[in-house]
């Protein structure tokens, strides 16, 4: 029988989760730990349950295997700092109950404090096909003079939009590819035929490339895929026969790239996440979305869909007026029907925009 589960962490972000048994409750805490969610959204009511009506604490050391003991901790860990901080609340839960003794719990609490922290960390998401997408990120949310070092909410909501929206995902560019969640997402779920990342930072860029890699999708000799995380009975496990995408990396410098050069990259989409955040970078970018609308490579303009975290409507209502004033209009798109990412979906307006002439 499945059992939902509540859960809210501080900035009011209700989440429901589906628990029918043991299994799911672990892998629901590794599936938050590899995506560094905030403490306060991990379903702890169903760890403090299982601890009140079983005088065993064995599902602690349990959550420790699968999270900070898993190969892919071992491999592409989440931050120092905040492994700590999760295995200090696990032992905290442990300590207020009346379970046996876990060793195993203060051994991996000790191997973390040794641990020193660097200036990246990792981050893995589930895709529904059963592959995780991981990232290599900056700790720090501004990094050598950019945000683009990590990932953002609008990139998660258009990643999702992106896997219920492949019919128009053919040959993909994508502006603002930051560290590639939204594009890596895309590669290995929709399988495009063609799909170009692109950013114009150099640590951006190469941030980026080396995610690629980190995924097998730099074209060349990729790694092995990470370890995978457990299974959830939902995931479909992914065609391994699937076609490869081409993919390529742009440094596209929005001012100087011409409709000629847009029209030789030979998409049929454009996708951009969090590229509306700076009033002094609105004209170029629009001047850049009309460049590509009077693009034709195939008889009509590329379809472009623009993801915004709202955090100045004042910002974003001049993106607007700017559209309009480039006689671009814009129609506001339904969001994702699944929540495949765990992320703020509350207190963070997020709009998915579909732009045309």
């Amino acid at each position: 029988m499945k059992e939902m589960c509540q859960t809210e962490d501080q900035n009011g972000e209700t989440s429901f989760i589906c628990v029918r048994n043991r299994t799911d409750v672990i892998y629901n805490f590794q599936v938050c730990f590899f995506a560094m969610r905030p403490l306060q959204a991990f379903p702890w009511n169903l760890i403090e349950n299982e601890l009140e009506n079983n005088s065993s604490s064995e599902i602690l050391l349990d959550i420790v295997k699968q999270t900070c003991l898993h190969p892919l901790c071992r491999e592409r860990p989440p931050s120092v700092k905040y492994r700590r901080r999760f295995l200090f609340h696990l032992i905290k839960l442990h300590e207020a109950s009346a379970s046996e003794p876990q060793d195993g719990l203060y051994d991996a609490l000790g191997e973390v404090l040794g641990t020193e922290e660097g200036p990246e960390c990792y981050k893995s998401y589930l895709l529904p096909c059963g592959e995780a997408v991981t990232l290599s990120e900056s700790v720090a949310v501004i990094s050598e003079g950019t945000t683009g070092l990590v990932t953002w909410e609008a990139a998660l909501y258009l990643a999702e939009w992106a896997l219920e929206s492949t019919h128009v995902l053919l040959a993909v560019l994508e502006l603002g590819s930051g560290v590639g969640l939204t594009g890596i997402a895309v590669c290995r779920s929709c399988r495009p035929s063609k799909y170009v990342f692109s950013d114009y930072h150099h640590s951006v860029l190469q941030r980026l490339r080396d995610n690629l890699q980190l995924n097998g999708l730099d074209n060349q000799n990729s790694k092995e895929n990470p370890p995978r995380l457990c299974n959830s009975e939902d995931v479909v496990v992914a065609n391994q026969n699937a076609p490869r995408v081409g993919v390529s990396v742009k440094d596209l410098d929005w001012k100087k790239v011409t409709e000629e050069q847009l029209r030789d990259l030979g998409i049929n989409t454009v996708i951009a996440a969090d590229v509306v955040y700076d009033p002094d970078i609105i004209g170029c970018l629009v001047e850049l979305l009309s460049k590509i609308l009077r693009c034709s490579a195939n008889g009509s303009p590329p379809d472009i869909y623009i993801s915004s975290t709202i955090r100045n409507p004042d910002t974003y209502n001049s993106f607007k007026k700017h559209l309009a004033n480039a006689g671009i209009r814009h129609e506001v798109m339904s969001g994702p029907v699944n929540k495949v990412f765990h992320y703020n979906r509350l207190s963070s307006r997020i709009e998915l925009l579909q732009l045309h002439l």
